[in-house]
């Protein structure tokens, strides 16, 4: 008595989870780049672009720009969500801000005259930005969705990828014909036009708490057996997932292709990641969430030792791009079923075993990087074997599969019980 009722909507179904749904799906399309949030997927198609033009030419800090906006989104997800957490009222409006940050970020770059300037906007406050819009529809996403809480990542993440099915073509065409400055101006524009009206259906389910007590945070899960080997093999994954989006157009335009057709690897990527993501959101619902990292494991595995390393021509890479897009593209969507099997064993906030996945795919992505740049430098069997192993590429591709493979970590803790 003298208490207000609150008549919630309910999770899992209903006209309000499907409406969070569709603004999710629909605001990752105009970012390329899933939570990713668009730029850092698309940005094989500007390092194609950077390397090739002034006044980037022949920058060997190009590749960092894309993986350090990503690395960055991911890694501080632990603090921001916990900073949205702490003070929950910031939540909703923490979408609006930072997209418009993202949108500042990628205009501002449009200034730029080295790769400095581009690693400080694009690399930088970009991600910033990102991780405030990731990480709050994240928070809601946990609160709309329950049992089907795979699916509902699964068709989120699938947005990005859709969005990626055209939007490589668009830079393609903007950065041949206006070059990088007009294009990352008009991107920017279109992103906030395209993203911002759908940013009011990005709601929290439940009322905002009116505690401001700090409530203390358990960390144990971290050292459980559960937590450690999906992690370790999260970040294993991570150190590799990024490379071939990064090198296929470049490679692509190595073996002949012109600039509009190497950017089809992109196209073609994102196109399978779309299916991928629907199709393992809808399997971790259902099954063991090592079965799933398995089958993710050993399909983008083959692909990267076959098919990227025996190609010798654009179409193979583009049957490449398909099969990679499909398989490593969807690792992703095992995080529900990751923050299912360790909430089992230790009862904790899913929000933060979320939190600290994104950060150890962070950590590999940021590795990737610089790795990656000394491993093309090296130019390991160039010239002495068939395929791309013997392109320059070669330790790379070894490199992506070696850890392509070890993703699937998590398996070996199954089978060890």
């Amino acid at each position: 008595e003298g208490q207000q009722e609150f008549s919630l909507p309910p999770v899992d179904g209903g006209k309000d989870a499907r409406t969070f749904l569709a603004a999710a799906f629909m605001s990752y399309s105009p970012n390329p780049n899933h939570r990713h949030l668009g730029f850092p997927f698309a940005f094989g198609v500007f390092q194609e672009y950077y390397s090739t033009h002034p006044p980037f030419q022949g920058s060997g800090n190009i590749a960092v720009i894309g993986t350090c906006a990503m690395g960055i989104m991911y890694v501080s997800a632990p603090l921001v969500f916990a900073g949205l957490q702490r003070f929950p009222k910031t939540q909703r409006p923490a979408i609006g801000f930072g997209l418009v940050t993202m949108c500042l970020a990628l205009g501002l770059s449009a200034l730029s005259t080295t790769t400095t300037h581009l690693i400080i906007t694009q690399g930088i406050f970009y991600a910033l930005g990102g991780s405030l819009v990731y990480s709050s529809t994240i928070l809601f996403m946990n609160e709309w969705f329950v049992k089907r809480k795979g699916l509902a990542f699964g068709v989120m993440l699938a947005g990005t990828g859709l969005g990626g099915v055209t939007i490589p073509l668009l830079l393609q065409f903007l950065l041949a014909k206006y070059g990088y400055k007009t294009t990352l101006i008009v991107w920017a524009v279109i992103l906030f036009v395209a993203a911002a009206p759908l940013s009011y259906s990005l709601r929290p389910r439940l009322p905002v708490s009116q505690a401001s007590r700090l409530r203390p945070v358990d960390f144990s899960f971290l050292l459980t057996r559960n937590f450690l080997f999906l992690q370790v093999g999260n970040i294993l994954q991570g150190l590799g997932y990024f490379i071939p989006s990064i090198y296929l157009p470049t490679h692509a335009r190595m073996l002949g292709a012109s600039h509009s057709i190497s950017a089809l690897t992109i196209v073609l990527f994102n196109l399978a990641m779309v299916f991928g993501c629907l199709a393992m959101g809808a399997w971790i619902d259902r099954y063991h969430v090592t079965t799933c990292v398995l089958i993710s494991s050993i399909g983008s595995t083959i692909a990267v030792f076959v098919l990227w390393g025996l190609s010798s021509s654009p179409p193979v890479l583009f049957v490449f791009a398909v099969f990679y897009g499909f398989f490593a593209g969807s690792f992703s969507s095992t995080y529900p079923g990751i923050m299912r099997a360790v909430n089992l064993e230790t009862q904790r906030d899913p929000n933060f075993i979320f939190a600290f996945l994104s950060a150890g795919r962070g950590i590999g992505n940021m590795a990737s990087g610089p790795v990656s740049e000394i491993l093309v430098r090296s130019g390991a069997w160039k010239g002495e074997t068939g395929g791309a192993y013997g392109s320059g590429y070669g330790s790379l591709i070894v490199f992506t599969g070696v850890t392509a493979a070890l993703g699937g970590l998590g398996i070996f803790g199954r089978l060890m019980k």
